[in-house]
């Protein structure tokens, strides 16, 4: 097979392809034919065999080839009944003739698929002379560069250098690669030649070289953006840093930066090349990772009510183990502190010499003196984020201990409590921002009217309640457990300001008397049951009051709960085991790394503004909110380690990929690639998955490499990342192990594109497949609220939600059909349509076919002559994608007015709308039931015209991609480059969905 020596130049593709490979022909019938092709030894034609056609037919001529189009992007590949079982990444079809017809062919593997069209795509360029053209001085530059480091070894000049040398010199270069590998392969070279010694010459260095520092994934891409050359010149690095990998206002200067900084030879600086070297070792580099840079510092907004955030939180903070035996000690402080933590517990008792000490109460776990504590806290508090941090101190002490308490925590913190008293004027707790480098302490507080020590309850006595559940294991498990009455002192109580502690009863109390500063702990359980049960009340309780969760007492192991199920429903503190790794503390640690790492993370804004609709269980898409499609594909594996004590395999690894999305039930999924055996060190997967995102803001996609064993697949590494962190394109993923630290040189290679048209569902569900008239398209329906005047307001809402939809979907329709005709599929963007394109636009002298004509906003394409009739469909539906660009761009601004001006009359009714609605005869649960339609209705709308200003910010970013794109490709009509247009800002970026103001309500 081709595809067992690796794959490291064109002439390596040619020669496979002399060689020959069976693949797959598709027909419109649906029929599939299994057929051996070959390329003629002259290289002058394509031939397949057997074949009922006369010899001579069974050929295509290299010259008469226009296009060589990778994946399902064929009317013959979309109209086929088993296109759904066709990989994409093994698909690929050769476009050829006068009448530009398609040969559609599938790989058995993504590798032999790369083979074909790289090899195709250099003879279409260079025909006959490509050979000539490959062993011109093109590869030189690797070779010379190579050949250069051997000489500095061989500094006697002796012809050879010692295996050691040679070994360490390879491994200096790729510090990924086993010296036991790099030993191997020079040890299989000298024995392929009946070599005896171990010498190595320079054509041997070469050739390892060769074999062990290409990753044929990268040189296949380097190809397909270098113009079929063996390096990248700086306009074609622009072309694949604009189109692919989105970075904004790219330049020649900064594509020669990034050459002098990765091309390791100085040929390559000098001359303005990137090797397949430089181009790997930029790929590897910090600046291609998945996770964007712009949220390694703090980017969101700080200055909403803290109760607007969610809260990197710890639970049990001084256990270092499990929380029934476990040790105790300061270190777990040391720990959370460090990893951004801002809400930390302390479960304080009275300790020996009059000194409280914390410890899980009634356990048999041990003790650390609070005194110490509050030093280490005060030491490392704001080491990490300087936004506030939350003392839980869960109070078990006498009067006398509580007061040495409160004496240790004014002289050690000092001017960093935070004791201001709440404002009765203000409704909301204060933000982040106001209360930068402040200590805010959560405990019981004496009421108001309480002039000395007398009692309130504790907060949640764990400890207690796990020793009860233990000791009744048949018994019935309780919710509550019966409130303890302690003494409280008056010093203790003057710290707590803002955080006070208050017993949760239900929803509608808590919505009635319920202060801004009060906050309820809620027991893992009796949260998970109001989440299932009463997810909206959940939801709108936590827009104004915080809420900490904490996990079941029962958890001995300190196992934790998965913090997503209580994030949907909007709790701020969600307490976790942080001495725990696994799944759930990937997740939190995974969430809190979007903003800056700082702790606090803004919550979505249907989850914060008063009149909005959400509810944290949907099993579809949320109102007023864009789904999202994400493309992700998983390309390679590098530098796998062995799992941790998995001895009866010895170093065999047999890995394969999860992909998981988490988030609200909608968006719950997960896919996984084949089994890749017996390769950890450079397994090539090639498979892609398409996921719907209901509510971007508030998933994550984690990606989890496994090894595939019989006895039980055994964990390799993963990386959790939000979805508003994923940076579009070729990136790679840096491995973490199971306690969260990096593993060295271990990553995985993916591609990531985003859109937000809808997916229709299932991932093959694409393109033409999904796309909607006006007959079945679904409009944003409004409920009834059964109150007449409001109902009017709504009434009128209809028809500017309904061409506020128009606008969008046919615009999107009208791209999806111009990329389908370019060969592309519905992820990708217009400034790759336009690169793909326009090798079709140029005759055969080179003279341009069709030319954009820039001067205007809305650039046209203009025939020069005669040209094909699919080059005329391409032109027609070009000027149909524009005339759809064009009416939403000059119709937007008065249709989002008329949505707005909807919303802010329906607004008025909203202060009053009870006793409206009882005036109108409604009651109890119908009226609750319309006060819910009028909060559906009001994020109907708020999320149709945020929509509607999104599709015009995308279209007016589709017209600068066209217009940019024309200009690189020289496609643009003398003259009419339209300098006043500014460059896109990233090419692959989806415009976020977030609700600003703007609206009013």
């Amino acid at each position: 097979m081709p595809t067992e020596k690796k794959i490291s130049s064109a002439s390596d593709c040619i020669n496979s392809m002399v060689e020959g490979s069976e693949l797959k022909k598709v027909r419109s019938n649906s029929r599939i034919y299994h057929r051996y092709f070959l390329l003629d030894a002259d290289m002058q034609s394509l031939r397949w065999e057997p074949s009922k056609k006369d010899s001579e037919k069974a050929k295509i001529d290299i010259k008469s080839i226009k296009e060589v189009r990778t994946g399902k992007n064929t009317d013959i590949f979309r109209s086929n009944g088993i296109s759904d079982q066709i990989s994409e990444d093994c698909a690929f079809s050769v476009i050829y003739g006068e009448n530009y017809e398609s040969l559609d062919l599938v790989a058995n593997s993504a590798d032999v698929a790369n083979i074909w069209v790289t090899g195709l795509r250099y003879l279409i360029s260079y025909g006959k002379h490509t050979l000539d053209m490959l062993e011109s001085s093109q590869d030189n530059m690797r070779t010379s560069w190579v050949s250069q480091m051997f000489s500095e070894i061989d500094v006697d000049n002796l012809g050879h250098i010692t295996l050691c040398n040679a070994v360490q010199c390879i491994r200096n270069l790729n510090p990924g690669l086993k010296t036991s590998k790099i030993e191997l392969k020079f040890k299989e070279l000298h024995k392929s030649k009946d070599k005896a010694g171990t010498e190595v010459t320079k054509e041997e260095f070469v050739e390892v070289f060769h074999e062990l520092c290409t990753r044929p994934e990268i040189y296949f891409l380097l190809v397909q953006f270098s113009s079929n050359k063996e390096f990248l010149d700086t306009k074609d690095l622009m072309m694949f840093l604009e189109a692919e990998q989105g970075v904004a206002h790219i330049n020649e200067e900064i594509s020669l930066e990034i050459i002098h900084k990765y091309e390791p030879s100085k040929e390559g600086q000098e001359k303005g090349w990137l090797s397949i070297d430089g181009f790997t070792n930029y790929l590897v580099s910090s600046d291609c990772y998945i996770f964007d840079p712009e949220h390694k510092k703090v980017c969101q907004d700080m200055k909403q009510p803290l109760s607007h955030y969610f809260i990197n939180s710890s639970h049990n903070t001084y256990l270092i183990e499990d929380q029934f035996r476990g040790p105790s000690d300061i270190t777990g402080y040391i720990r959370a502190l460090k990893m951004g933590c801002r809400s930390v517990e302390l479960d304080v008792w009275d300790g020996p010499d009059n000194e409280p000490v914390i410890y899980t109460g009634h356990t048999m776990t041990s003790q650390i003196v609070f005194r110490s504590v509050i030093d280490i806290i005060n030491k490392y508090a704001f080491f990490a984020s300087e936004y506030p941090l939350i003392l839980c101190l869960e109070n078990h002490c006498s009067v006398k201990q509580q007061k040495v308490m409160v004496q240790h925590m004014k002289k050690i913190l000092g001017d960093k409590l935070y004791t201001t008293s709440p404002s009765a004027e203000e409704s909301y707790l204060p933000s982040p921002d106001v209360l930068k480098g402040k200590i805010l302490i959560k405990a019981k507080k004496l009421s108001s009217n309480c002039s000395g020590v007398e009692g309130d309850v504790t907060d949640e006595d764990e400890g207690a309640e796990m020793s009860q559940r233990m000791g009744k294991e048949n018994a019935e498990q309780p919710n509550h457990v019966p409130a303890k009455r302690f003494q409280l002192c008056k010093e203790l109580s003057e710290l707590v300001s803002i955080c006070k502690s208050v017993q949760f009863k239900e929803f509608q109390v808590s919505f009635q008397v319920q202060k801004y500063w009060e906050v309820c702990s809620f027991n893992e359980v009796l949260a998970s049951k109001y989440a299932n049960e009463n997810a909206g009340d959940f939801v709108n309780y936590n827009k104004r009051f915080l809420a900490r969760v904490f996990p079941s007492p029962m958890r001995i192991d300190s196992s934790n709960m998965n913090p997503q199920d209580f994030w949907k429903c909007g709790c701020q503190i969600v307490a976790m085991n942080f001495q725990t790794p696994g799944l759930m503390m990937d997740l939190n640690i995974g969430w809190f790394r979007q903003n800056g790492n700082c702790g606090y993370v803004l919550r979505p804004a249907i989850m914060r503004e008063e009149v909005s609709f959400f509810s944290a269980n949907t099993k579809d898409s949320v109102p007023g909110v864009s789904p999202q499609l994400l493309h992700i594909k998983i390309i390679s594996g590098q530098n796998f380690p062995k799992p941790k004590g998995s001895g009866a395999k010895g170093d065999v690894v047999d890995p394969y990929v999860y992909v998981e999305i988490h988030g609200i039930p909608a968006d719950c999924a997960e896919q996984r690639t084949k089994t890749v055996h017996q390769n950890g060190d450079a397994p090539i997967f090639d498979e892609s998955f398409e996921f719907q995102i209901n509510l971007p803001e508030l998933a994550m996609v984690r990606f989890v490499v496994l090894d595939d064993d019989y006895i039980g697949d055994e964990f390799i590494g993963q990386y959790t990342i939000p979805f508003e962190c994923l940076q579009t394109g070729y990136r790679h993923v840096p491995l973490q192990s199971l306690t969260g630290e990096v593993l060295a040189h271990a990553s995985l290679f993916v591609h990531v594109a985003i859109t937000n048209r809808r997916g229709g569902g299932k991932p093959h569900k694409r393109g033409l497949s999904v796309r909607k008239g006006k007959k079945s398209r679904e409009y944003a329906s409004l409920r009834t609220l059964w109150i007449k005047t409001v109902d009017e307001v709504f009434k009128n809402a209809q028809p500017p939600i309904r061409d506020a939809t128009d606008l969008r979907e046919n615009m999107q329709n009208a791209v999806v059909s111009f990329k389908e005709l370019c060969g592309l599929s519905s992820v990708a963007n217009l400034m790759q349509c336009m690169l793909a394109v326009s090798p079709r636009f140029l005759g055969p002298d080179n003279t341009p076919l069709v030319v954009l004509n820039l001067s205007e906003q809305y650039p046209t394409m203009e025939l020069q002559g005669i040209v094909p009739e699919v080059l005329k469909k391409i032109v027609t539906t070009y000027d149909m994608m524009i005339q759809s660009l064009k009416a939403l761009i000059e119709n937007a601004d008065a249709v989002y007015e008329k949505i707005v001006h909807c919303q802010k009359a329906a607004m008025e009714f909203h202060e009053h709308l009870h006793s409206i609605g009882t005036k109108e005869g409604l009651k109890e649960r119908k009226l609750q039931k319309a006060v819910e339609s009028f909060t559906w209705n009001i994020t109907i709308l708020k999320g149709q015209a945020d929509l509607l200003k999104y599709a015009k910010n995308e279209t007016v970013e589709n017209l600068k991609q066209i217009h940019y794109a024309a200009v690189s490709c020289g496609l643009n009509k003398p003259g009419t480059e339209n300098t006043d247009v500014q460059k896109p800002r990233r090419s692959l970026e989806v415009i976020p969905e977030k609700a600003n103001d703007e609206t009013g309500e």
